[in-house]
């Protein structure tokens, strides 16, 4: 796999709920961070090894969110050994259908041998909105018809956003990384 492989993996297979695609993304031994800025959705500080990474980032989250679309902001180069993009994701709660839309940055370390495998990913949580049910038809329309799946543009996402006042954090956080 190449580095643009390793992060669509993980993409696809935290979206869809498929563990045995986003475990093919990370090593072994891999080791998650999350630095998380709100309180809209809680991650472990820390997590250790790659069956852990998965239960975390997909099945527990799978039990929490459906209709989940990542969007990362920025294509690797074939063989770099370390990446960094911003990334939006949009989704719905199970509990009480509400929509989520957040904003952050993934910083990816790879490795080459004896496979393209992450051994580390910091995620990075800016912004993360919390909004009712009633405007998630408007956010599963954009995020599954407007944007390019799953790798996307700051520009595209800002420029395609429906106008909902409730996203202008989420918009800010990548209008200011992009300079627009």
């Amino acid at each position: 796999m190449s580095a643009e492989e390793v992060v669509e993996a993980y993409v696809r297979g935290k979206d869809d709920n498929r563990a045995d695609l986003a475990a093919r993304a990370f090593a072994d031994d891999a080791r998650l961070t999350v630095r998380n800025a709100t309180t809209a959705v809680a991650f472990p500080a820390v997590t250790q090894g790659r069956d852990a990474i998965v239960d975390v980032l997909v099945t527990q989250f799978g039990k929490q969110y459906a209709n989940v679309r990542t969007f990362c902001l920025a294509l690797p180069s074939p063989e770099v050994m370390s990446f960094s993009c911003d990334w939006l994701v949009g989704m719905t709660a199970r509990d009480d259908a509400s929509a989520r839309l957040g904003a952050g940055r993934y910083d990816w370390t790879l490795r080459a041998t004896p496979q393209w495998r992450a051994s580390a990913l910091v995620i990075t949580i800016d912004a993360m909105e919390v909004l009712p049910p009633s405007l998630a038809p408007a956010i599963l329309r954009w995020t599954t018809r407007s944007l390019s799946y799953p790798w996307s543009s700051a520009g595209e996402v800002v420029d395609t956003a429906p106008a909902i006042e409730q996203l202008a954090p989420v918009l800010a956080r990548l209008q200011r990384d992009a300079g627009r």
